[in-house]
């Protein structure tokens, strides 16, 4: 194989890689600089856990290159306000707890944070538990093996309490696309304002709806914002 490449090569010939050439360019990239850890690398994946089966898409990253604020738990509440979500209702938690596995060295560990549409000042995020509306689940890449920092968020648009809060048709492509909006256009909390710039990446996450929860099907493309203070 190798004599009739190097003939192809002499003749001016292109030399096109097989397949296993090909599965191997697009394995997981050790690629630290860029504020995050392909959780592959390490037996993680880009869809979270709800059932032993099924997962949601992990479908947005906060690069560890954002506002250091951002990186911080108190942070990325107050940042999540800056673009349209708050606290759950009540503070009291709906639902089952989602488990990730971010390929650091922690396994699959619990969400550290779920944060819905607020809608309006005082019960806003009430009403998205009973209207529906998008929301965001939020784990920290930060165990032993892979501490980036780096915010992994599942995003998603639900609805209303009457269906249970399943999830809408393109609901995965829609939320990710509401938040990257919204993080794009920039907002403000308090004293403090944020704009994002976005890369979108489509070598993270199978398109489709194989392991999906609710057999919705997704794009397949993960937007990683970089978040400055303004």
């Amino acid at each position: 194989m190798f004599l009739l490449t190097v003939h192809l090569l002499a003749l001016g010939l292109a030399v096109v890689a097989s397949p296993v050439q090909q599965v191997l360019s697009a394995s997981p990239s050790n690629d630290q600089d860029q504020g995050w850890i392909d959780p592959r690398l390490n037996g993680g994946r880009f869809l979270d856990y709800t059932s032993r089966r099924f997962g949601e898409p992990l479908n947005v990253i906060i690069s560890a290159h954002s506002d250091p604020y951002i990186m911080t738990d108190a942070g990325l509440h107050d940042y999540a306000k800056s673009i349209g979500f708050s606290e759950e209702c009540l503070g009291l938690h709906y639902g089952h707890i989602h488990r990730a596995d971010l390929g650091d060295g922690d396994g699959r560990k619990p969400e550290l944070y779920l944060a819905r549409q607020y809608y309006f000042p005082i019960w806003g995020t009430c009403w998205e538990s009973l209207a529906g509306g998008n929301h965001f689940r939020a784990w920290k890449q930060n165990g032993t093996e892979a501490n980036s920092g780096a915010w992994f968020l599942g995003a998603s648009k639900e609805e209303h309490s009457g269906k249970r809060h399943k999830i809408v048709p393109n609901g995965y492509n829609l939320g990710r696309d509401w938040l990257v909006a919204k993080a794009i256009a920039g907002g403000r909390w308090k004293d403090m304002a944020w704009q994002a710039e976005v890369e979108w990446r489509e070598d993270l996450l199978d398109s489709g709806k194989k392991g999906v929860n609710h057999g919705i099907p997704q794009d397949g493309r993960v937007a990683v914002l970089t978040v400055s203070r303004q």
